[in-house]
């Protein structure tokens, strides 16, 4: 190669360097740099032996990054032989789980088996669990429902336990619509059982403290029995035999108490008795005594079947009623009759008359056609029959045996004043009684017949204007008599006295 092109080489090599930007070539930078930490001083020397410096260098650093490399292949060597060693471990390890696992399949199979065994048996003991507690009684309900003795009271808990028989009974229907009948009717007919015994039960001891209704511990009890025994409608009825025997004893022993000595229903301490010689008072106590005691009666006996619904109970009440009332009829029969029988005048009689006319009419809107309503209409038939025979005794007594003549002054007979006060003193009585009208026209017609025939006889023996003047003073007193009370009696009978008088005239 000429001079010239090494010239040209060199040349160009220099402009190529002058020409490159160093400062953004990252790699010449930090050769400079490396440059500097070695290359100290610019001489010629220092030129000519730079480069064996850089190859040395670069020999030393060689040098070091194999002695650091051989570090790094012993640890890798090492490592290497761990993981050889791990490998043999793992090795071992998965032929022991393949063995083991060959091993234990067997008992791996086995507990899945008993596993799902054990959640069909938790899934059987919850339908176990559930029919036991839908169609079984526990013992401690058992004992409730038998009792532990004979005489054990009936509580609270013996009525939810019956609604719990009477449920279970109900849901067999459910049972054998599932196809379970033989199950069904097994379970159907142990609640049977336990149910009449049950009822028994309940039987006997609501007829021993039937009569304790007032009790308001016993009666929530009683209604719920009661409610019970609707079903069984022998039963049912045996007990309302039981009460109404039990009532008919008290009901008249608190009435001969209350005739001799004072307690009763009045709350008056003295005895009814004690008035025996007032009749009017008398038969009023005894009356008044009823009217008070029937209705405590039949609102017992509404209590103690208010709630038996399932069956219209009423004609049952009713005979019931009639039942406890009957014990009443013969005291109070033979004490109203002998008070009837005696002596007494026509008021005093038609006052016992009117009391008992207006307490059977009440009687009779509460227990109609019982033997205590029946009673007292026989009583009233006698009462009427005793007054009007009174009344005409009375009638003929103040009459006399001869009609007495009127006086010089021509002014009614002393017989016919008496009539018209006893006739007076009747009608005030029977104004305010019940059926009045039917009253006056029989107390008018047994005295004023008389009284008027009377009138005549004795007007007949009188000269024509003596009778004339003697009978219209007699008409005129009848009249003011009758005024008193009813005008449209009054006016029946002064047409039929002013015919009498005109006849005469």
């Amino acid at each position: 190669m000429s001079e010239k092109n090494i010239n040209s080489a060199l040349v160009r090599r220099v402009n190529k360097l002058l020409e490159s930007r160093v400062e953004h070539d990252k790699d010449t930078l930090e050769a400079l740099k490396e440059l500097s930490t070695f290359f100290t001083e610019n001489t010629l020397n220092s030129r000519r032996n730079l480069r064996s410096k850089i190859e040395r260098r670069s020999l030393t650093i060689n040098e070091e990054f194999l002695a650091a490399f051989k570090e790094v292949k012993a640890s890798l060597d090492d490592v290497y032989q761990d993981v050889l060693a791990m490998n043999i471990a793992v090795q071992s390890m998965t032929n022991r789980l393949q063995v083991t696992k060959a091993q234990t399949s067997q008992l791996i199979e086995h507990t899945s088996k008993l596993q799902n065994e054990n959640q069909t048996l938790s899934m059987q003991q919850e339908v176990a669990s559930a029919f036991i507690k839908n169609f079984h009684l526990t013992s401690p309900e058992l004992a409730v429902l038998h009792g532990s003795v004979r005489e054990s009271p009936i509580t609270e808990e013996f009525f939810s336990v019956v609604n719990k028989v009477q449920d279970i009974h109900g849901k067999c229907r459910v049972l054998m619509q599932s196809g379970y009948q033989t199950l069904a009717l097994d379970i159907m007919q142990r609640m049977t059982l336990l149910q009449e015994a049950a009822l028994e039960r309940l039987y006997r001891w609501t007829q021993t403290q039937c009569k304790n209704i007032e009790n308001e511990r016993l009666a929530p009890l009683l209604i719920k029995a009661m409610s019970k025994l609707q079903d069984r409608p022998v039963l049912f009825k045996y007990i309302l035999d039981e009460y109404c025997a039990a009532r008919r004893t008290a009901l008249v022993g608190s009435f001969i108490d209350a005739l001799t000595l004072g307690e009763g229903f009045g709350g008056t301490p003295n005895p009814i008795e004690m008035h025996a010689n007032d009749p009017k008072r008398y038969v009023g106590d005894m009356l008044a005594w009823l009217h008070q005691a029937i209705p405590v009666e039949k609102e017992n006996i509404l209590t103690l079947v208010k709630s038996c619904d399932k069956t219209d109970v009423s004609d049952q009440v009713k005979q019931a009623l009639s039942n406890i009332t009957e014990s009443l009829c013969h005291p109070l029969k033979s004490r109203i009759e002998h008070v009837i029988s005696t002596e007494a005048p026509a008021t005093v009689l038609y006052s016992v008359t009117t009391l008992i006319r207006f307490y059977r009419a009440i009687t009779e809107q509460v227990i109609p056609d019982s033997v205590l309503d029946l009673t007292l209409f026989d009583l009233l038939t006698q009462s009427e029959k005793s007054f009007l025979s009174r009344l005409q005794r009375e009638t003929r007594i103040a009459l006399g045996e001869r009609a007495e003549p009127p006086g010089n002054d021509l002014v009614p007979a002393p017989s016919v004043s008496r009539l018209l006060s006893l006739l007076n003193e009747i009608l005030s009585v029977a104004s305010i009684a019940e059926d009045r009208e039917k009253d006056m026209l029989q107390i008018v017609s047994c005295i004023i017949d008389p009284l008027l025939q009377e009138v005549n006889e004795t007007a007949s023996r009188l000269p024509t204007v003596d009778m004339a003047v003697y009978l219209l003073n007699c008409m005129h007193q009848i009249q003011s008599t009758l005024a008193l009370h009813n005008r449209t009696r009054k006016s029946t009978h002064l047409r039929r006295s002013k015919l009498v008088l005109w006849w005469r005239i």
